[in-house]
């Protein structure tokens, strides 16, 4: 039987080594070929190359199985001589599975290309050209070795250098380079000339491996990688994941430190990666979006967290503002007024800043104390600072450096500019800028502050309540995501067939196999073939009833529930079951069925569908009741 895989690339061949023994050769387009004990998913309908495949293959033996040249190309042969037919895949690039007859002529392709390189083209009708696969070559000489080292760009490895001129693989030259004294990630500039005698060693030792894989029967290795799973909970350490990476024939130095599985074949290896591939990818998929959502859970904590630190610093902000205007009662007080005053005997707002500006160079503290006038908002800003609080420190850093704070419209402007700028804590006895409302006296402008203290308090309480409640459903969404994520699908492993599952058949309540026939073949096959000694034959003589035989390799009496059971079963597949009608089944010992009675033979009262036996002394079952 020859399927199609789901992915379109890939066949599934059902091969009988031996009587009963099925084994399933999956066979991937530039991928991978072994057997296979997992149910892959199957396309429904196949396509036109499965069914040409199916066509000259299905009845077809499995001859020989060879590789061509060193190439990664496999020829299967079916049949012989001029009836034979070639599978042939290839495993490099992009890979493709064609057929062909017994002279190459291409049949059938999976994939139409041409080889610009040697002028060959890949279609059907087409000869494969197997002359052009690459033959074995020999080891390189010590000449030819140094030549390859010495024209070779001096930062580049070893082992990626050598890659093109020998079929061994990257991964072997490493090991062989580790086993003989190397590091696995030498450079050419590390090379001199008495290293290349060892590592022409190293290349022989490799070519000790190729000889071994000739006819390899040894144990299969899957090296894995580890992965760090994210908790939800932040007492409880992230959970580690093992992944599968690389499988390999042999375990390689390279790979001796690192977490990996052993198998008994290379090709259990071979079957088990794959088959968890797709799982483990859904499980790291599964575990970027666990960490994504941890994160997300992360930046809600932390937004809460900047919030409250933000209402805290306002609330502060706000009470160390109306404390400096209480301090500074007589001061804010005259500020305000010269300021009204003015306004009053309608001066213009330039002409204004101009005599403030006078009055600070002249030394007027009341003028130096103004920093700002905001008229069109009417406010004005005043630096203010402890009255009671003075020493040299406080007069350099007067001087020079002036803690910038802004007021409730300079705030604005900051949020626009940088939003993730966070307001600085004031710090106690230092000079603050503060924003002063010309329609309000001092005592007026302190007990605003306080008002916006208090709001801001307030509004700290809602915004923890709102944040616990916030905090509580992402919490719960994460939960929710890191849930479903958990889901993950695998491919699961196939389950054995076992020889009586192609009848019809059940297990008594006492534990005794019972087989029936599905059509007439099935029943002669039952009887010349599975009925031994001991076992027991149940019939029943009407149309459709199939014939029974009670499996009992122990040899002892069978009980009678079993015997009605089995009856049952007889009589349910007959015409008198659908007509509803009460009847008995009988049963025999296997002794007392002489055989199949021939067609001409049958008597017009027996089911002709399903040939009954010739026997002897038949015991009634009791009537069953459809």
């Amino acid at each position: 039987m020859i399927c199609e895989h789901k992915c379109g690339y890939a066949l599934f061949l059902s091969i009988d080594s031996r009587p009963d023994v099925k084994a399933t050769l999956l066979l991937e387009s530039g991928i991978r070929i072994h057997t296979t004990e997992f149910e892959w998913p199957k396309n429904m309908m196949p396509s036109g190359f499965a069914m040409k495949c199916r066509k000259h293959l299905k009845t077809r033996r499995l001859v020989s199985v060879k590789q061509l040249g060193v190439d990664r190309i496999v020829d299967f042969q079916f049949g012989s001589d001029e009836a034979a037919y070639h599978l042939i895949i290839e495993l490099y690039d992009r890979g493709n599975i064609v057929l062909t007859d017994h002279e190459y002529l291409i049949l059938n392709i999976l994939r139409f290309r041409t080889d610009e390189a040697d002028d060959v083209r890949f279609a059907v009708r087409e000869h494969y050209p197997v002359d052009i696969a690459k033959p074995a070559a020999p080891l390189p000489s010590l000449e030819r070795l140094t030549e390859i080292i010495t024209t070779s760009p001096k930062t580049e490895q070893i082992k990626r250098v050598l890659n093109p001129h020998l079929p061994y693989g990257a991964t072997l030259i490493e090991h062989c380079l580790i086993e003989t004294g190397f590091s696995g990630n030498t450079r050419i500039e590390q090379i001199d000339s008495k290293d290349i005698e060892r590592l022409l060693a190293a290349l022989q030792k490799a070519e000790e491996y190729m000889e071994v894989t000739d006819n390899f029967d040894g144990k299969g290795y899957i090296i894995q990688k580890r992965e760090k799973k994210p908790s939800l909970e932040p007492e409880k350490p992230a959970e580690e994941i093992l992944t599968y990476e690389e499988f390999h024939p042999f375990l390689f130095s390279q790979y001796t430190k690192c977490p990996f599985v052993e198998f008994d074949s290379f090709n259990k290896a071979v079957d088990e990666f794959y088959s968890k591939l797709e799982g483990q990818k859904i499980d790291l998929k599964a575990l970027q979006q666990e960490k994504q959502a941890l994160k997300k859970l992360e930046n809600v904590r932390k937004d809460h967290e900047h919030r409250l630190e933000a209402l805290h610093q306002a609330q502060e902000i706000d009470k160390v503002k109306g404390e400096l205007v209480e301090m500074n009662l007589e001061m804010v007080d005259r500020a305000i007024t010269v300021v009204r005053s003015a306004l009053a005997n309608q001066i213009d707002w330039t002409e204004i800043g101009a005599l403030v500006k006078e009055a600070q160079a002249q030394g007027d503290p009341l003028a130096s104390a103004i920093k700002e006038l905001k008229l069109q908002t009417n406010h004005i800003t005043m630096l203010l600072k402890n009255p009671y609080v003075f020493s040299e420190e406080e007069e350099e850093e007067e001087d020079g450096e002036v803690e910038e704070e802004v007021g409730e419209e300079t705030k604005g402007k900051r949020k626009k500019k940088n939003k993730a700028k966070q307001p600085k804590k004031p710090q106690k006895n230092k000079p603050l800028l503060v924003d002063l409302d010309l329609s309000l006296s001092a005592y007026a402008n302190a007990k605003k502050y306080y008002d916006h203290k208090r709001f801001a308090a307030r509004k700290t309480q809602k915004t923890v309540e709102a944040a616990e409640k916030a905090f509580k459903s992402a919490e719960k969404k994460t939960k929710q995501t890191l849930k479903e994520v958990q889901t993950v699908t695998t491919i699961q492993k196939a389950r054995k067939v076992y020889w009586f599952e192609k009848f019809l058949w059940f297990i008594s309540s006492e534990n005794y196999l019972v087989i029936a026939g599905r059509d007439q073949q099935q029943n002669e096959m039952i009887v010349k073939r599975y009925l031994r000694p001991g076992d027991i034959y149940v019939h029943a003589d009407l149309h459709g009833a199939t014939s029974c035989v009670i499996k009992n390799p122990t040899g002892d009496p069978i009980p009678p529930r079993t015997l009605t059971e089995a009856g049952a079963m007889a009589l349910c597949y007959s015409a008198a079951w659908d007509a509803r009608v009460i009847t008995s089944a009988w049963w025999v010992h296997h002794h007392q069925v002489r055989g199949f009675l021939s067609a001409s033979t049958v008597s017009e009262k027996v089911n002709p569908g399903s040939q009954p036996c010739e026997v002897c002394n038949s015991v009634l079952i009791g009537p069953v009741i459809p």
